[in-house]
């Protein structure tokens, strides 16, 4: 009789929908394939996820050279591809460590490819994450979604990661079944998340997401906060600190804008526990 596969243990968990399967690996000593993390991910044969979250110290993390006693967020899309940021998800690896006595305290220091990303608890049970700093480019990068008639002029935003923000009239007329393309295809090598955004108020905007690897997902962290600096940067509002609201499908967030910091503050929940089986 043949092996039955790999079991390891996982959690589920989202931040504002954009999901995610949560896997501790303190020593680093599993090793996930882009296969391992997609059929993780796949809704149907797997837990299904728009990602996958690897619990590890920083010390077994090799590209790492920062203190070694963080916890490191090695995050994977959808796919199996690296990102090098995930603000959704950070709030849901904070959430673990808290409810997992891996991580006490106020504030929770959290090592990422991007960087640390330190993550406040807040009184109301929402986390409250320091992003880093977004920087809005000025030249416009052509966008097209699926049944456009003409590409949607948008604005390249660096979160740690890389998005294109473009403004629309109706965001639920948008196909997003399909990848949409971006022009010059130079512009970002690697790839892309895109930003959909409707304006609401002054300091309101509402956004749909595809995002690089994943698809269209419920939420995405980096693109809130890539779309409140453009939508900032469009409107004039140079005064810092600034708050947005950023409604997504899955809920909402906060995002405060500061000369050299952004802000995310938003909802983690875990919603179970158990083992899964990898297969050979």
């Amino acid at each position: 009789m043949g092996s039955t596969g790999r079991a390891i243990s996982f959690a589920k968990g989202h931040g504002t929908e954009n999901d995610f399967v949560i896997i501790p690996d303190p020593e680093g000593a599993l090793k996930l394939t882009d296969d391992d993390v997609a059929f993780i991910c796949d809704r149907r044969a797997g837990i299904g996820a728009d990602g996958v979250l690897r619990i590890v110290r920083s010390e077994y993390v090799p590209d790492w050279d920062g203190d070694p006693g963080l916890w490191f967020m090695d995050y994977r899309n959808h796919d199996g591809s690296v990102a090098e940021m995930c603000g959704n998800g950070v709030r849901v690896f904070a959430r673990y460590l808290i409810e997992n006595g891996l991580a006490e305290g106020r504030t929770i220091n959290i090592a990422t490819r991007h960087g640390v990303k330190p993550t406040e608890v807040l009184p109301d049970g929402r986390y409250r994450v320091a992003m880093g700093p977004v920087r809005v480019d000025l030249p416009e990068v052509g966008v097209r979604p699926a049944g456009a008639k003409a590409p949607l002029a948008a604005r390249a935003a660096d979160v740690g990661n890389p998005h294109a923000v473009a403004f629309v009239d109706d965001l639920d007329a948008l196909d997003l079944g399909t990848p949409p393309t971006w022009s010059p295809r130079s512009r970002f090598p690697d790839g892309v998340n895109l930003e959909f955004v409707r304006r609401i108020g002054p300091q309101h905007i509402a956004m749909r997401v595809f995002e690089r690897g994943s698809g269209e997902t419920r939420s995405c962290g980096t693109g809130t906060c890539a779309a409140a600096a453009v939508a900032a940067a469009e409107a004039g509002q140079q005064v810092r600190p600034l708050t947005y609201t950023v409604d997504v499908p899955g809920g909402s967030v906060e995002v405060e804008l500061h000369d050299h910091q952004s802000y995310l503050t938003g909802p983690a929940v875990i919603v179970a526990n158990g083992e899964l089986v990898l297969p050979d």
